[in-house]
Order: C-alpha cells, then structure tokens, then sequence
C-alpha cells in the first residue's frame, strides 16, 4: 500500500534534507562554517621557490596574492565547482597579481584550489557570492592595500641585511591603521635566520580593516594547520607566525639587493 499524499510528500522532504545537502548554492553545513574575518594573503614569490624547494624560473619580483580566506572556514560547499570560463576578464590581472608562482603555465589549478577551499566560504557574502565576485573583489583589495609601493615607501626593500620583524609589523600598522600577521619559513639547516613569506592584512565582512588578531587569540586562523604558500597544493614544510627578531627578506634571483 502506498502512503497517502501528505506523507509522501513528508518523506520526499525528508531525503532532499538528509541526502541533498548541497543542492543549493549556499554554504553546506553552515552551522559548521562560520567566520568572523576575511583574511588577505600576500606571499613573497622567491620565499614560495624555497618553501617548496623548486627553482622557479623568473619569479615575481613582487608580492603577489595567496588567496582571500575566511578564518574558520574550509570547503564550505563542495558542489560549487571552479570554472575558469566566469574568470575570463579578468583574467590579465589574474596572471599578474595571482599567478601560480610554481605553475607558471597552468594557473588554474591553483585558482581552483583556492575557490573550492576558501571562495566557497567567502560566497556567504553579497559582495562575494560568485566566482567573479570572488575573485575580482580580491584584485581590488590588492590593489586598494597597495602593499608593494607601501613597503617601497617605508624603506622596507629585499635585501641581504635582516629586518626585525617587529619593525615591519609596526611600520605596517601605522600605515594602514590596523595589526597585520606576518608569516616566515623557519630557518632550515644551515641557516642563521627566518625568512619571510606572507604579509596578512584582515577585513570584516563589510570590507573594512581589522587587526588580524586579537587579544588571547591564537596565532594562525583556523587553528594550526600549515598555511605555506602552497598548503594543501604542493606540499612545502608551511610557514608560521614569525618570531620577534632578524627575518630575512629575500631579493629574488640576480636582483642588487
């Protein structure tokens, strides 16, 4: 005997909710994928080579974009696959300023790493809510933060002398006004100090400037996981949260430091 009408359409509720859950375009689980800040990631290319032990031909001799990452939150929607085609204007910039430093001639992998495993999350906002979303408003906080020309102009160059990274972390905030986080590759055998590999600048959801931490807050979002230039796409031993002290800012292959 077949159920009777409201019932099945009771069922029918019931198996779009337990074995669908990923059927809308919205964050999957989302009580398990809450934030509370984007983070902008800038990663030095010539400390990305070394991280990975790969000698790249011709890195970047700038700083250019890891990704932008909600705090706490991964792989929010595993339905909502990459498609470089919706990225195709912007895709000049997207080889300049976030180009797969490892990869030179296939960036897409990269880009489809960093929506599948951030720009899902991201996606909970208006402002964010489509890969071309995503990805364009991430050109344009790279582009507002400047970081590049804001180092120039505070002296903070490449070279074969070490930094304090208190020094930089300072200067940082007293150019944008907030705290930014910033990352070294520990110092391997041999080597006297750490090097420097990413800079974080922090975002609300309304896009505004906010310290990258806070008090009694831990030192790397989401908890200890390695956040390398290349976590989760190439192996790399993973960057941590620089110690206070000398940090090496390396000037890429052949340059006058």
């Amino acid at each position: 005997m077949r159920p009777a009408a409201p019932l099945r359409l009771l069922l029918s509720s019931l198996c779009l909710a337990l074995c669908c859950p990923g059927g809308a375009r919205g964050s999957r689980g989302s009580d398990n994928h809450e934030w509370k800040k984007l983070i902008m990631v800038h990663h030095w290319p010539v400390t990305v080579c070394k991280e990975v032990e790969n000698d790249c031909r011709d890195p970047p001799d700038y700083w250019t974009i890891h990704g932008l990452w909600p705090d706490k939150a991964e792989e929010c929607n595993g339905s909502w696959h990459f498609h470089l085609e919706e990225i195709k204007d912007l895709m000049p910039e997207m080889k300049m300023y976030w180009p797969d430093v490892i990869h030179p001639l296939n960036h897409s992998h990269f880009w489809k790493h960093e929506w599948e495993k951030h720009g899902t999350c991201a996606a909970q906002l208006d402002a964010l809510n489509s890969q071309k979303k995503y990805f364009g408003g991430s050109l344009d906080l790279y582009r507002d933060l400047d970081l590049n020309s804001m180092l120039q102009k505070l002296g903070i160059k490449p070279s074969i002398n070490y930094y304090q990274v208190s020094d930089i972390k300072d200067a940082l905030a007293g150019i944008y006004g907030v705290i930014p986080k910033i990352q070294c590759l520990p110092p391997q055998q041999g080597e006297e100090v750490q090097t420097i590999g990413q800079i974080e600048l922090c975002f609300t959801k309304e896009l505004r400037l906010r310290n990258c931490t806070e008090p009694g807050e831990s030192g790397g979002p989401g908890g200890p996981a390695p956040r390398g230039p290349r976590a989760g796409v190439s192996g790399g031993t993973g960057l941590e949260v620089c110690e206070d002290g000398p940090a090496f800012y390396p000037p890429p292959p052949g340059a006058v430091p």
